[in-house]
C-alpha cells in the first residue's frame, strides 16, 4: 500500500537512559506538530533495546516530562494500542523472526571481531556519526569451518552484508533535508545482533517502525546517515517504509549536542523550579523557527500553523545568552 493512501502516523522514540532535555523535547515537540498538523495519530515508543542502560523510573519521568509541556499521544506504553507493544524490550520476538529471515536470505554472517579490533584496523575510516570506524569487513568472506574454529573461543555477533559494489548508492528525499545520497558500503557490515545478544538499533527501529505503520518519521539529523542501513533492511524484509524527516540538531555553545554538561536544559529541574510549560514550548519554538521571539505559548496554539518548511536547515547554537536566560527563568 502506498503510503499516501495510508492514515498518518508519526511517533517520537526515546531512550529512557536520562532525563529529557530542550533538544530531545524539540524534537518530541516538531514530530508531535508534525502528526498533529495532518490530523494523523501520534504515538509514543520507549526505545530501551539497551537494557543495561534503560530505566523504567526514567521512561516514567519522560511520560511526565512530555505531558507537562502538553503533549498527548493515541498509543503508548501507558494507554496501549493496537500494535504494542509500545516498549522495545517487550519486542524481542518480533526483532529474532526479522533476524530469521535476514538469515535465509543469507544476509548474515557470525564476526568474531572486538571493538578494539575494529578500532586497530590501519588506516580504518570514519564511519557513521559516532559509531567509530568503518567496519573492514574482515569475518564476511570466513569459511563455515573458520567461523566454527572462532565460535570455540567467542560468541560472534551478527553482521549484515552491505552492497560492496563502489557505484552502488542509496538516495531518498528527506523532508527537511531534501534529495541525500549515501554509498551503500559506507559504514560497512553493520550489526545486527551483538554477541551478548542484544539487537540492535537499527533492526529494532525498523521492525517497529513498520510493526506499528508508521507513516512518517521526524527525528533528529545525527540520525540521517543511519537512514541509509535503514533503508536496506526495510527491502530486505520486504517493508514499506516511511517518510523521513531529520531536523538540525540544538547545540550547546560548544558546538557540542546539546547535553546536561551545558546546564539548566533538562526539563525535570525546569519543572522543579517553577518554569511554566508555556515559557518551555516558546523557547522551543522560538529555536525551530515557529515564533520569532521566545514568547510563551501552549504546544497546541502552535498546530494551525505548522509546515516543516518553516524549520531551519542548519544547527540550531544555544549561546550562553540563551543559557542565561533559560537560567533566568529557574530563579
Amino acid at each position: 500500500m502506498e503510503l499516501q493512501t495510508q492514515p498518518i502516523r508519526g511517533r517520537f522514540a526515546p531512550t529512557p537512559s536520562g532525563w529529557i532535555h530542550l533538544g530531545n523535547a524539540r524534537t518530541a515537540l516538531l514530530s508531535w506538530l508534525h502528526v498533529r498538523s495532518l490530523g494523523g495519530t501520534y504515538i509514543l515508543r520507549m526505545e530501551d533495546i539497551d537494557m543495561t542502560r534503560a530505566r523504567s523510573t526514567l521512561a516514567q519521568g519522560i511520560m511526565e516530562d512530555l505531558r507537562w509541556i502538553g503533549l498527548d499521544w493515541d498509543e503508548g506504553p501507558d494507554i496501549g494500542g493496537p500494535y504494542g507493544p509500545y516498549t522495545q524490550s517487550q519486542r524481542l520476538e518480533s526483532f529474532q523472526s526479522a533476524l530469521e529471515k535476514l538469515q535465509g536470505q543469507d544476509l548474515l554472517y557470525p564476526c568474531f571481531c572486538s571493538r578494539a579490533d575494529i578500532m586497530a584496523a590501519a588506516h580504518a575510516p570514519h564511519g557513521l556519526s559516532g559509531e567509530g570506524p568503518t567496519y573492514s569487513g574482515a569475518c564476511r568472506n570466513l569459511s563455515s569451518h573458520e567461523a566454527l574454529a572462532k565460535a570455540q573461543h567467542k560468541l560472534p555477533s551478527l553482521r549484515f552484508k552491505v552492497p560492496q559494489h563502489p557505484d552502488a548508492v542509496i538516495s531518498f528525499y528527506d523532508q527537511v533535508a531534501g534529495h541525500v545520497s549515501f554509498g551503500a558500503a559506507e559504514g560497512g557490515d553493520f550489526i545486527i545482533k551483538r554477541a551478548d545478544g542484544m539487537f540492535s538499533y537499527q533492526l529494532a527501529v525498523v521492525i517497529d517502525d513498520a510493526d506499528m505503520h508508521m507513516t512518517d518519521v521526524l527525528r533528529g539529523y545525527d540520525l540521517l546517515d543511519s537512514t541509509p542501513r535503514q533503508l536496506l533492511l526495510y527491502q530486505a524484509l520486504g517493508l514499506q517504509p516511511p517518510r523521513f524527516a531529520h531536523v538540525p540538531l540544538v547545540l550547546g555553545p560548544d558546538g557540542r549536542r546539546l547535553a546536561k554538561r551545558h546546564g539548566g536544559v533538562a526539563l525535570r529541574a525546569m519543572r522543579r523550579q517553577g518554569v511554566t510549560p508555556e515559557a518551555v514550548i516558546g523557547w522551543l519554538a522560538y529555536f525551530s523557527g515557529l515564533l520569532d521571539t521566545p514568547e510563551p505559548v501552549k504546544a497546541v496554539d502552535l498546530i494551525a500553523g505548522f509546515h516543516l518548511d518553516k524549520l531551519p536547515k542548519e544547527p540550531v547554537i544555544l549561546t550562553k545568552q540563551c543559557l542565561m536566560k533559560l537560567s533566568a527563568l529557574q530563579r
